[in-house]
């Protein structure tokens, strides 16, 4: 396997398709630095979920600070025992997830913020969406267990997926990989992580590439 020619790799995908599992692998193999999302943190979140019309704006908007801070200060402090740095979101989620929760007027508002702060921000060198079916995502939902996260609908989840295809095919100088993991078992089969790994660690030219595992 080569070495993995990027300096900044964020793993992409909707609720429950492994990207914390898979970056934090990818890192601990590849002398990686790992940034993963505090959403754990996040008092709205449990809320949100319970009274989602009465929360939902200040959910997403504490959300885009917190990753556009993260973000922030840890890639202005690269580690020099570090080989390149992943991250398990991108902060464009902000505004794919904000779309799909918020009202009109209130997305129009979110969205002049997120403009004035997504420049300042390094985009990644390659960007990895992680493709699951609704009932995969669900099963894996209920498998890690957050009591939050137990009546998430799939209705949701899809809809945060085709926000995020929409936003995949309006790049066009972007190197994405598009994944589908329905067949892979990446965090206890190590085939599987292999398979995955042999992608990543090509050199891929500007571009969507799809790649489906049989």
């Amino acid at each position: 396997m080569d070495a993995i020619p990027y300096n900044f790799i964020a793993i992409e995908g909707t609720i429950g398709a492994g990207k914390t599992s898979l970056a934090s692998k990818i890192a601990s193999g590849f002398n990686g630095k790992l940034i993963l999302e505090q959403f754990e943190e996040n008092a709205f979140l449990p809320k949100f979920y319970a009274e989602p019309e009465k929360y939902a704006f200040p959910l997403e908007m504490s959300f885009m600070a917190s990753r556009f801070q993260q973000l922030k200060d840890q890639l202005s402090n690269p580690d020099l025992f570090s080989n390149f740095i992943i991250a398990d979101y991108y902060i464009v989620k902000s505004l794919i997830f904000a779309q799909n929760t918020l009202q009109p007027d209130e997305f129009d508002l979110f969205k002049r913020f997120f403009n004035l702060i997504n420049p300042s921000l390094p985009r990644p060198d390659l960007l990895v969406y992680l493709y699951l079916d609704v009932e995969k995502l669900q099963q894996n939902i209920r498998k890690r267990g957050r009591s939050y996260e137990q009546h998430i609908k799939d209705e949701y989840l899809d809809g945060i997926q085709k926000g995020y295809f929409d936003f995949i095919r309006q790049q066009r100088d972007m190197r994405i990989l598009l994944l589908d993991t329905n067949n892979l078992d990446f965090v206890a089969n190590d085939v599987d992580f292999k398979a995955i790994m042999d992608i990543i660690s090509k050199p891929h030219p500007p571009g969507i590439h799809r790649y489906t595992f049989t």
